[in-house]
This record gives C-alpha cells, structure tokens and sequence, in this order.
C-alpha cells in the first residue's frame, strides 16, 4: 500500500530559526509550501515546520522528534561538516539498522532538540 515518505513535520519554537539551522547544517533548501508555511526539502522529501498549537490535528511538542537521514557523503565529510558548523555530535559514527540494511549514523540535536541521525549505508 504505501510506497514511500512524502514528508514529516518537525514542531519547532521558531521556524525562521529552524529553516537557518537546518538549510545550513544539512543543506537543504528552504521552501514556502503555503502563506505561514516552511519546509526545508532535499531530494524528494521535506521536512514541514510548525510551531506549538499551529496545527490541532496532532499532539505535538516541540523537541520531541526523532529522525533518521541518509547521506551520499562518507561519514568522514559528514563529522568535518558538522564540526565546522559547531555541532556537538552526541553519538556515533555507530552501525544501526535501517530500512535497506545496515547503516553506520552520526546523531545530534537542533536547536529545539529534536534528534536528527544521518547515516549512510554500509
């Protein structure tokens, strides 16, 4: 039934702040999906942003994410990258589990501390 992930919604305390933090660490592109509305995409995914109370469908809380990427960068590039952005890497490079196999991950936090693991595959 299902083939893919469109997309997944982050709720963070600030979306401007969010989109600068995110386009820069993981350069992606800051998008405008509709008036008050931002995502940050790459490939052909994205990532909606909402703050706290915008959408009442749900029940979230901001930091309260958790989100694994995959990257075509070797983990080396991936660390050298997030070193010179300031990122205190938390964990890894450590091998996991992903949806086609075994990948090696490197985990940090945003600034709303939603967990973002990216990985590469072994």
């Amino acid at each position: 039934m299902i083939d893919s992930i469109d997309h997944v919604v982050l709720t963070v305390s600030n979306i401007d702040a969010s989109c600068d933090f995110l386009s820069r660490v993981l350069l992606a592109d800051v998008v405008v999906s509709a008036p008050g509305r931002k995502a940050i995409r790459f490939g052909d995914q994205k990532i909606n942003l909402q703050t706290l109370g915008q959408e009442l469908r749900n029940n979230a809380a901001i930091g309260s994410g958790d989100l694994c990427l995959i990257s075509s960068w070797p983990l080396e590039k991936i660390i050298g990258h997030l070193n010179a952005e300031g990122i205190e890497i938390l964990e890894g490079p450590v091998e996991k589990s992903g949806a086609k196999g075994p990948i090696y991950s490197i985990y940090f936090n945003d600034l709303d501390r939603n967990l973002i693991e990216v990985s590469v595959y072994a």
